[in-house]
């Protein structure tokens, strides 16, 4: 199993940037694929950005896209969304998730495929 426990989330400005991290425990995380994703009140649940198990392969969802940079440290069992340039649409509950990558080094972007959840941090971009 893996817990996952977010931190980094606040206040900031339009403009500003945020820097989110996911910490994991269990021994086996470089064999789970990662993502974020958020969700706004009134709003479902909503892919922010992947990474693989290697971290060799990454991807962010068109809304932040140019925006975001998802990374990992496997050597620290923790995961990263750095966010710049941020909106008031960026303000949302934002959620670490883990599913075990069997094979290969794949990309996962759908909710239903994630195992474990976080239990969220809190971003709020005040305009």
């Amino acid at each position: 199993q893996v817990q996952l426990v977010e931190s980094g989330g606040g206040l900031v400005q339009a403009g500003g940037s945020l820097r989110l991290s996911c910490a994991a425990s269990g021994r086996t995380f470089s064999s789970y694929a990662m993502a974020w994703f958020r969700q706004a009140p009134g709003k479902e649940r909503e892919f922010v950005a992947a990474i693989s198990r290697s971290g060799g392969r990454t991807f962010c969802a068109d809304s932040v896209k140019g925006r975001c940079t998802i990374s990992r440290d496997n050597a620290k069992n923790a995961v990263y969304l750095q966010m710049n340039s941020l909106e008031p649409e960026d303000t949302a509950v934002y959620y670490c998730a883990a599913v075990r990558s069997y094979t290969g080094d794949g990309l996962f972007t759908r909710t239903e495929l994630f195992d474990y959840w976080g239990q969220g941090t809190q971003v709020t971009v005040s305009s």
